[in-house]
């Protein structure tokens, strides 16, 4: 589902862009940014990207149970819009890798017209710059926390990728019938649990098609989300969102900070 063009850098953003390097802006915790700076990593700039959208309009039959895929692909489009600008910005600054990515939507004006905004800390690898880029020489993006990360990079896996996945799906409205047999008993809804089933699994599908397509072995720290917008109480979105990772190496064991007291018998 990912466009084929890339990122194309903003020309007000280069203008900012320009001025990095006289000091750094970052969203860090303090304790993420000595943890980070600790394993090595010092932040460059803030980096983000935007996209308003005008999502289209779809129609399917009232019981009739589909995803809506003109809604799907806008969505998905107005999102990888928002991370491939935050992304050009990264690589304009020739950082390693983007840390603690957030990528969050408002309605923008009026209830067809979305707006995603992608923003994370783009960082260096001072000992080595370039070491942890992407096999295909981006900088790397996740949205785990500095502490995770560097817990993470210990394990000897690296983040590869934000990856996402969603899926607006048509839920078929209930007939007469079985809604009057419904009136005061606990029933399952069968439409409802079938439908979200089937939007989560294309979600969740097209996320690890991602992390596949990036050369990672797995995804951690998923999280997904359910949003109707404007479409109305029959129409919902699934969208799943992790980091995508490779392992590099064997890694270190990692102890616990303390003991737990024994128990008298």
């Amino acid at each position: 589902m990912q466009p084929n063009t890339g990122g194309q850098l903003d020309p007000t953003a280069s203008e900012r862009l320009s001025h990095a390097g006289r000091i750094f802006t970052s969203d860090l915790s303090v304790n993420e940014f000595a943890l980070l700076h600790g394993a090595g990593f010092e932040p460059i700039d803030l980096v983000m990207g935007v996209s308003v959208y005008h999502v289209g309009y779809q129609t399917s039959g009232i019981r009739q149970q589909t995803e809506l895929t003109v809604l799907t692909e806008a969505t998905y489009r107005a999102r990888w819009n928002a991370m491939s600008r935050m992304q050009a910005e990264a690589d304009s600054l020739g950082a390693d890798g983007v840390v603690g990515v957030r990528l969050a939507w408002r309605e923008h004006g009026s209830a067809e017209h979305l707006e995603f905004m992608a923003v994370g800390t783009a960082v260096r690898y001072a000992p080595s710059p370039g070491a942890y880029r992407r096999p295909n020489g981006q900088a790397f993006s996740s949205h785990l926390s500095g502490q995770d990360m560097v817990t993470l990079m210990r394990t000897g896996y690296v983040p590869v990728a934000f990856v996402m996945g969603n899926c607006v799906f048509h839920v078929a409205a209930q007939g007469f019938m079985q809604t009057l047999r419904q009136i005061g008993n606990n029933v399952e809804m069968p439409q409802w649990t079938q439908g979200n089933y089937q939007a989560r699994e294309l979600a969740m599908g097209r996320m690890q098609a991602e992390a596949e397509r990036d050369g990672a072995n797995g995804v951690t720290g998923v999280s997904f989300e359910l949003q109707n917008y404007v479409w109305g109480f029959h129409t919902v979105e699934f969208y799943a969102a992790g980091t995508a990772i490779r392992r590099i190496g064997e890694g270190e064991p990692i102890r616990p900070q303390f003991t737990l007291p024994m128990v008298d018998q």
